[in-house]
């Protein structure tokens, strides 16, 4: 892999968990979308902080997640749910997780990315914010029946 594209790679990566972390924003502190978008865009993109500095993030990939997540957000969570067990619907499902959801639905319904790739790249985003936990096998097994339902012809 060559450097620039495995620079592209690692920017998409970053917007994936900034997509993550916008969706819980909005949800969290009752903010919309584009409010939202634009301070990440202005102050989360290649931040430099004392304590380190922030990836920079594809921006057109970053919208995408969040245009979409946010426009099929009904559709997207009606997937999510049907993949969850049934006394556990996506409404009472930890916050954090409910974004990776929406944002790993929107790329799964309306991305070209394959299925398996997104599904490793929300996995690693689950263990960025659950290092220790299983979060990430659930989200894995969550996101398998997602892909599975959004794009059959992939598996």
């Amino acid at each position: 892999m060559s450097a620039k594209s495995d620079q592209k790679r690692q920017m998409k990566s970053a917007a994936r968990l900034y997509a993550v972390q916008a969706l819980f924003q909005m949800e969290s502190a009752g903010q919309t979308a584009e409010k939202v978008m634009r301070e990440f865009e202005d102050h989360r993109f290649g931040a430099v902080y004392e304590e380190g500095e922030m990836a920079e993030g594809d921006l057109s990939h970053f919208r995408f997640l969040m245009d979409n997540a946010v426009n099929y957000q009904a559709k997207i969570d009606q997937m999510t749910d049907r993949a969850l067990v049934a006394k556990w619907p996506i409404d009472r499902i930890d916050p954090t997780l409910r974004a990776l959801f929406r944002a790993a639905g929107a790329e799964l319904t309306k991305g070209d990315t394959p299925p398996r790739v997104a599904i490793t790249e929300f996995v690693d985003v689950a263990k960025a914010f659950y290092p220790e936990g299983r979060e990430p096998k659930f989200v894995n097994a969550v996101l398998d029946h997602m892909a599975r339902e959004a794009k059959p012809e992939a598996f």
